[in-house]
């Protein structure tokens, strides 16, 4: 289990509320506290904002999908003090955490109690407290959420890269290496009206920018810490498939450039012309 280090007046209050309330353990005090929503209170006791201002928010970019639910890797405040860090591959929650402003966990890396995953700050949902755990959990929508939470950083982040050329871009090829690593481990399946950040053989992709069709067939190579070649098939439009082979570079730059979207998981083909 993950170790987390808290503040000494956070332990004193828990304390205090363990033994009033006769908890078998903190955890129980802190999902208590959570389904109440009176942690915020107790953080506020001690705090040593200025009268009048306002919690920094972590809901910095206005258009992050969700309010209270962020990737790890963007956050730089909260409304509280207090952080709920979840995996979005199963639904777990890895650890709560006391934090201070502002915010600097972009470098965090931790495993999965549940699925064995390990993450790093590319693909941890931190949620707030006036996210409504319990509810969602209820409604079996809670999931969903985390999923939607990432995959809306992925594209974001990708988005914010300016690049013409994977060469001069180094840390754009990172990303997209990194998120298709995720995207595959997770299994997801990528909704059809946002750009792809990944690669999967099976799926047939359309590029934007030619209107070309392409079904990944195979990867090629066996990159430890790049994105692969494939073998592809291009549909044209009079009705030919044409095997060919999509080059990792020239890969990465679609992906960045946001040019590929899923179209169908496959389309039956009876001749390729080579």
């Amino acid at each position: 289990m993950a170790s987390v280090r808290v503040k000494e007046w956070t332990k004193e209050k828990l304390r205090e509320i363990r033994n009033a309330e006769s908890h078998s353990s903190y955890d129980s005090v802190i999902k208590t506290l959570l389904k109440d929503h009176k942690l915020a209170k107790y953080a506020d006791e001690d705090s040593h904002t200025a009268i009048g201002e306002s919690p920094q928010s972590q809901d910095t970019d206005s258009d992050k999908a969700f309010a209270d639910l962020t990737v790890l890797a963007e956050l730089t405040g909260s409304h509280d003090d207090v952080l709920f860090l979840w995996c979005p591959n199963c639904g777990n929650e890895l650890v709560h955490l006391t934090v201070t402003q502002p915010i600097g966990l972009s470098v965090f890396e931790m495993e999965c109690q549940r699925c064995l995953t390990h993450l790093d700050s590319q693909a941890i949902v931190a949620i707030e407290l006036r996210y409504p755990i319990e509810q969602k959990m209820i409604e079996g929508q809670l999931q969903a959420d985390l999923k939607s939470c990432v995959m809306d950083y992925w594209d974001r982040t990708l988005k914010a890269e300016t690049t013409e050329t994977v060469e001069t871009e180094p840390s754009a090829a990172r990303l997209v290496w990194q998120f298709d690593q995720y995207h595959k481990q997770f299994d997801w399946d990528w909704p059809t009206d946002i750009p792809t950040v990944s690669f999967v053989p099976g799926v047939t992709y359309s590029n934007t920018a030619t209107d070309e069709r392409i079904e990944a067939v195979e990867a090629i190579t066996e990159n430890r810490n790049a994105m692969d070649s494939y073998k592809i098939r291009r549909y044209t439009a009079d009705g030919d498939v044409i095997s060919d082979r999509l080059d990792s570079s020239t890969l990465v730059d679609w992906i960045v450039n946001r040019e590929l979207v899923v179209t169908e998981q496959s389309i039956e083909t009876t001749e390729l012309t080579t």
